[in-house]
């Protein structure tokens, strides 16, 4: 397999340090409020990556944490006048409610920042005894000069890093740079006792306590969005392999393009942010999967309504090639996996799926037809697609309406029993006016939505 590395800016044969047992992280969501579209991005990406690793690798651990102490959580918790916890449990749960839609496998491990605050105070300890932190007014502050590598991920050097707007000048400070390991907690806000007072930590910190607690302190591939490179990711690496005395942190960066709607950035403002429970509201949890899948991982990604129909249409061709498919296992297409293990390249696997379909289509003998459905099944299955079945697809069986919609059938059967074929006709119309579409056969009624 070959990744794009983000530290080297190239291609890279993938070699795990064990290699039975890959180890992967991947940063997770700040949970104050619903996710949107752009935050779904990176939980399908890797996904797909989970999926190839466990298809090629004996063991693979996905690490992929929550962010439930940070300060837009406070934030909402006041506005709404809840308790901090409340808002965390709730968005955490609709958090995982979401990416379940999405077909997303759940991480090896979900760990919580406040489950790990010993162990970043032992690792700010560590960082201040060597003399890459330093304590002011009851914060730690990372000591960027110190660090003599700091910037070898985003390439931006000290002035870059200010000119850019994302540091914080503080008179807590030695340099505009450096980046907030602890800070203080007054009464009003959740804290912890610390050598350095009561407080909470910084943003970055937590990342790094944790994947030294579940990966150890060097580990695979470490992924994120292409807005996380500087500073979250940049720090990260400062702070962990400062830490531990210049050992590697991730041996491969891997970076989601962003998502921009009809050509702009997503914003509030622009009347174009859209959460993923209000696109499940619209569309099939997989079809946004799929669109999603659309575009090659490193390149940004337009977000456009007639795009997630294009996918939803061509979902239903697939599902239509997999009508009758045996409830058996198949084997992945060696083309399609090729495709996977070059970077990630969907984009081309899914043009073998297009093929695959095609073959069953064109394909008389039902024995090398339902061949081809389950091996067509089976590599559509490592993108997180096709795992529900054509009737489950066409029907939505888990929808309130199928009872209502199997009984107006019924009646149908009766009137046309009765040679009332006008109330048939008017059943029929009834449905088609609700997106059912009916067809008759010669085992029966069958029906699917528009």
């Amino acid at each position: 397999m070959i990744l794009y590395n983000s530290i080297t800016r190239k291609k890279e044969p993938f070699t795990p340090l064990d290699p039975k047992h890959v180890k992967m992280y991947v940063c997770g969501p700040t949970v104050y409020d619903r996710a949107h579209i752009g935050n779904a991005r990176p939980v399908v990406v890797f996904d797909v990556l989970f999926r190839m690793l466990k298809h090629l690798y004996d063991t693979v651990t996905y690490v992929r944490n929550i962010t439930d102490i940070d300060d837009k959580i406070m934030t909402a918790a006041a506005k709404k006048q809840v308790s901090i916890q409340h808002i965390t449990t709730e968005n955490t749960r609709f958090y995982n409610e979401d990416m379940t839609a999405l077909g997303a496998l759940p991480p090896t491990q979900t760990p919580k920042a406040t489950e790990h605050i010993q162990e970043m105070i032992q690792m700010i300890e560590d960082l201040i005894q060597k003399k890459f932190a330093y304590a002011k007014d009851g914060h730690v502050v990372f000591d960027v000069e110190r660090n003599n590598t700091y910037g070898k991920l985003s390439r931006l050097n000290l002035d870059d890093q200010i000119s850019g707007a994302r540091v914080e000048v503080a008179p807590y400070k030695k340099n505009p740079q450096d980046f907030v390991l602890w800070k203080p907690s007054d009464d009003t806000q959740p804290g912890w006792d610390s050598p350095w007072g009561r407080g909470r930590p910084g943003w970055h910190i937590e990342c790094s306590a944790m994947v030294k607690k579940h990966l150890g302190k060097t580990f695979d591939i470490h992924g994120g969005g292409i807005d996380l490179i500087f500073p979250h990711h940049e720090n990260e690496i400062a702070q962990s392999e400062c830490c531990h005395d210049g050992s590697p942190f991730a041996r491969y960066w891997m970076h989601n393009g962003h998502l921009i709607v009809n050509g702009e950035k997503m914003s509030k403002s622009l009347g174009n942010f859209f959460t993923v429970e209000e696109l499940r509201d619209t569309y099939a949890g997989e079809a946004i999967r799929l669109t999603l899948l659309s575009a090659h991982y490193r390149q940004p990604l337009d977000w456009r309504p007639e795009v997630v129909a294009q996918s939803t249409a061509i979902l239903d061709r697939f599902y239509t090639a997999l009508e009758g498919c045996p409830d058996a296992p198949g084997t992945v297409s060696d083309a399609f996996l090729n495709c996977l293990k070059d970077d990630l390249n969907v984009p081309e696997a899914l043009s073998q799926l297009h093929t695959m379909v095609s073959n069953i289509h064109k394909e008389k003998d039902l024995f090398q037809k339902q061949t081809l459905q389950r091996n067509c099944k089976a590599s559509a299955n490592l993108l997180g697609l096709l795992e529900s079945t054509a009737e489950n697809w066409f029907q939505g069986t888990e929808s309130d309406d199928v009872l209502w919609i199997e009984d107006m059938i019924e009646k149908r059967h009766q009137a046309k029993k009765n040679k009332d074929f006008k109330e048939a006709d008017t059943i029929r119309d009834k449905l088609r006016e609700k997106g059912i579409l009916l067809e008759d056969t010669s085992n029966g009624t069958t029906w699917k939505r528009k």
